[in-house]
């Protein structure tokens, strides 16, 4: 394909995503929250549910590997139970669609339920919420680090959301000890512990700290069962963020309702033993800073949102490999520490080294509204700087069409980096030493929904 029709072809797909995202609006109802039961003012539950669906177009992805790929996908199918059952205890129980993915439910090297459930559960808390300074969440629930895993898939200002690194609670297969390689370390950012936090108010400010112990990574490295510690702690300058948010759980925008936001955060984790594998291991150790910046325009001039993010992870291996396990593909043996050896014991492997990226919003404003909803036009970029490997990269550029918040918003974007050919999750050579990987285009349209 020539440069002309290589151009004209990106522009026709752009074209036809944002008819489809600014048409859309034109058919779906407004989605509210889910259903409330009452039985008095101390005792209620509410149901609802969630879906993620896209299609993506990404070049020289096909089975040829010389034609884009064109691939409809369900990303995630949750049902939401919330209650109370007491002035001081709540509950929340959360299932997605496991084997919705991609590879019939295989993730990070491991089989999700042995592949035999399409339903799983998520979330599964116990809430202790005494006051604004003192609450305890004890169950399975979100490990409290950064502000995208906080966001969940559902409470980002863009769709997708997750280009960074991971914790190992977002790539392993599975919760509690296995003999699988990658399990025992959780699940979509959740992992089974017990979470306090609270927030409080000095000088016209608002700070909000949550602290954690989690089961971690469990077999493989961590062999004397060691735990996982991790927390976050958040200070808002202008408006309360929290005032409205479950618990600790964040957004990535909120569209203006608070109204001006300046919210800045710092997170760590730390388990001994946390990555590697039984004869080769190190501790986990992590931290990130971020930030978000949502600023109303006067005069109904639309709303700014700037979010911003830096990690850094130290997960060096400082033993020799003795195995005699060539590292994948390369044939290194290097103790990088860097998820590039295939060994043949159970383990975790994640990145050493750092990674940033920031992305703007613009809203454009009520009176500009086209349809149902209205038009949010972005940009994002996104660098992963591992030690040990190749440096990746990615540009973003997209339109939200925002019909209702976060319940009822589609969506269309371009991407063009490495990103996507080399990888950001950890798994035997995804931060190999000579890690390559081409620079390639892809295409979304999505949509998602709640209730």
């Amino acid at each position: 394909m020539n440069v002309k029709q290589r151009v004209w072809k990106k522009f026709l797909v752009a074209g036809a995503a944002l008819a489809l995202v600014t048409g859309i609006g034109s058919t779906l109802p407004t989605a509210y929250a889910g259903g409330t039961i009452k039985a008095d003012e101390t005792k209620w539950i509410s149901i609802g549910i969630g879906l993620r669906t896209h299609f993506s177009a990404q070049e020289n992805a096909s089975p040829s590997a010389k034609a884009y790929t064109n691939a409809f996908n369900v990303d995630n199918t949750r049902i939401y139970i919330n209650g109370q059952i007491h002035k001081y205890i709540k509950f929340t129980v959360n299932t997605e669609c496991f084997n919705c993915g991609a590879n019939n439910g295989r993730f990070g090297g491991g089989n999700l339920f042995a592949g035999q459930s399409n339903i799983g559960l998520i979330d599964s808390i116990g809430k202790f919420e005494y006051s604004e300074t003192v609450n305890m969440w004890v169950g399975r629930t979100l490990v409290p680090f950064d502000r995208g895993e906080l966001n969940g898939p559902f409470y980002h200002p863009t769709y997708d959301g997750f280009k960074t690194p991971f914790l190992p609670n977002d790539q392993s297969a599975n919760f509690g000890r296995s003999t699988a390689a990658n399990d025992g370390a959780g699940l979509y950012g959740r992992d089974n512990g017990v979470v306090f936090f609270g927030r409080i108010h000095p000088m016209g400010t608002h700070f909000q700290y949550a602290f954690s112990v989690f089961q971690g990574q469990n077999g493989g490295p961590n062999q004397g069962s060691s735990l996982l510690y991790a927390g976050r702690f958040t200070w808002n300058l202008l408006a309360d963020e929290h005032a409205g948010n479950p618990g600790y759980y964040t957004a990535g925008t909120y569209y203006g309702g608070y109204g001006d936001l300046v919210a800045l955060a710092v997170g760590f984790a730390h388990q001994k033993d946390g990555v590697g594998s039984a004869t080769t291991k190190d501790d986990l150790n992590a931290i990130v800073f971020d930030g978000l910046i949502e600023k109303v325009l006067p005069d109904d001039g639309g709303i700014i949102t700037i979010n911003g993010e830096f990690k850094r992870y130290w997960a060096q291996n400082r033993k020799s490999f003795t195995d005699g396990v060539l590292d994948g593909g390369t044939g290194l043996t290097t103790p990088c520490g860097c998820g590039s050896i295939n060994t043949p014991t159970p383990g975790m492997w994640i990145m050493n080294g750092n990674s940033w990226t920031i992305y703007g919003l613009y809203l454009f404003p009520e009176k500009w509204k086209t349809g149902w909803g209205r038009l949010q036009p972005y940009g994002r970029f996104t660098r992963i700087s591992p030690i040990d490997s190749s440096q990746r990269e990615e540009w973003e550029a997209g339109v939200n069409y925002v019909i209702d918040g976060f319940n009822a918003r589609a969506s269309a974007y371009w991407q063009y980096g490495d990103i996507a050919t080399k990888g950001f999750v950890g798994g035997p050579g995804v931060f190999a030493p000579g890690r390559t990987g081409d620079r390639v285009d892809s295409f979304h349209v999505a949509l998602q929904l709640q209730y």
